[in-house]
């Protein structure tokens, strides 16, 4: 095994770890993960995956635990998306091809306990990656990106078994998001960079001295680049504040489009200033309608989202698609077929948009899209007042 180019000796004080690189959907690193671990019999053995992730890997019943209504209102309902949607794209391509996403880490688990060695978990949090994301983009980025993860789930049909090797030199992240990563390259330092300097950090302090590390092989170039550079793990698992033209957004718009409306009435007219909140109230009701019906949300959530945009709109606190999921969640409660249906619903588009969490999820983002869209809509049309 000393020539595959999928396999990496490094040293690291008294340490001495056996890198593998692999495709997280590949029959070919599956079989090399499983020779490698029984071949090395390690004290410890490193894999690319978070604790949160692990846990949905390990523990099937994980789902039944989550809390919507929470996730909603500790503002998460676009990242659990979002790791819905990397899970739906990786489970298309491997029941193409005839195998679970994410194989080769599940079978260096199994090795793992079978030989005794240790489980140590070196990626980053996933909601810590996918926030210092979020937190970078602009709203328009933000919807091209949406845009580009729903895409992305009916475009794995084209890819075929022999095409996944080629994949390896990408991380699936990067791969989803190559399009937005090409006019914001900040992207690829976050998914990518970041992820590589903590990856080596956390295998080279591992427990025991003789390591195998199993990790996705679009990291390995980066891992050993880094393998020997001083890394901050603290900075890298900070969430950074929002920036003050997010915050001055967040707050300064609402407050010009009161302050535009009442000029309106004062110096235009009661006339002009009822068209300029009638503007203001299509625009936002009927965007966010749209959005909760895109969706399929129940119609009286639709209704909800009509009737609540244009009131949350001007309410940085609140959102008009954190009203609808709630109010989609009392309508339609998922139950336990939903969670437990989950992992295979996310395979297909139909099972995407019919399960009821993964619905709820689309219908908080969607008309959350909606409403920001309606908001830059109805300026516009307000404005014409004025002329």
């Amino acid at each position: 095994m000393t020539n595959n180019p999928d396999i990496h000796q490094l040293e690291f004080e008294q340490k001495k770890i056996t890198l593998i690189g692999t495709a997280h959907i590949s029959r070919q690193s599956v079989n090399l993960v499983e020779e490698i671990i029984r071949e090395e019999k390690p004290e410890t053995v490193c894999i690319e995956l978070c604790q949160s992730r692990y846990q949905s890997l390990t523990q099937k019943d994980n789902w039944q635990k989550t809390d919507l209504i929470k996730v909603i209102r500790e503002k998460k309902a676009f990242l659990l998306l979002m790791n819905l949607l990397l899970a739906s794209f990786q489970k298309r391509i491997g029941n193409k091809i005839g195998i679970k996403p994410g194989e080769e880490i599940i079978k260096a688990i199994e090795i793992s306990k079978e030989i005794s060695a240790q489980i140590h978990l070196v990626d980053r949090e996933i909601r810590t990656t996918l926030s210092r994301v979020w937190r970078l983009m602009s709203l328009w980025t933000k919807m091209k990106l949406m845009f580009q993860f729903v895409i992305s789930i009916g475009s794995s049909d084209s890819i075929q078994e022999e095409d996944i090797e080629k994949l390896k030199d990408k991380d699936v992240l990067e791969m989803l998001l190559a399009e937005v990563g090409e006019t914001l390259p900040e992207l690829r330092m976050i998914l990518i960079d970041e992820r590589d300097k903590y990856l080596a950090q956390k295998i080279r302090t591992a427990p025991g001295e003789k390591i195998v590390a199993v990790v996705g092989a679009g990291h390995v170039p980066g891992l050993i680049k880094n393998w020997h550079e001083p890394v901050d793990i603290p900075s890298l698992e900070k969430l950074p504040p929002p920036g003050r033209l997010t915050s001055l957004i967040k707050w300064g718009l609402p407050i010009a489009i009161i302050l535009m409306i009442v000029w309106g009435f004062s110096n235009f007219g009661i006339s002009a200033g009822t068209d300029m909140l009638k503007w203001w109230i299509i625009a936002n009701a009927i965007l966010s309608g749209l959005g909760a019906a895109a969706a399929l949300a129940h119609p009286l959530t639709i209704l909800t989202a009509i009737i609540a945009a244009p009131f949350t709109s001007l309410n940085p606190m609140i959102a008009a698609g954190w009203v609808a999921g709630i109010a989609e969640i009392f309508l339609r409660k998922p139950q336990v077929k939903d969670f437990e249906a989950l992992s295979e619903d996310i395979a297909s588009v139909k099972g995407f948009r019919s399960n009821k969490i993964t619905r709820i999820l689309l219908i908080v983002v969607l008309t959350n899209l909606g409403s920001s869209m309606g908001t830059f809509v109805a300026i516009p049309l307000m404005a014409k007042v004025f002329t």
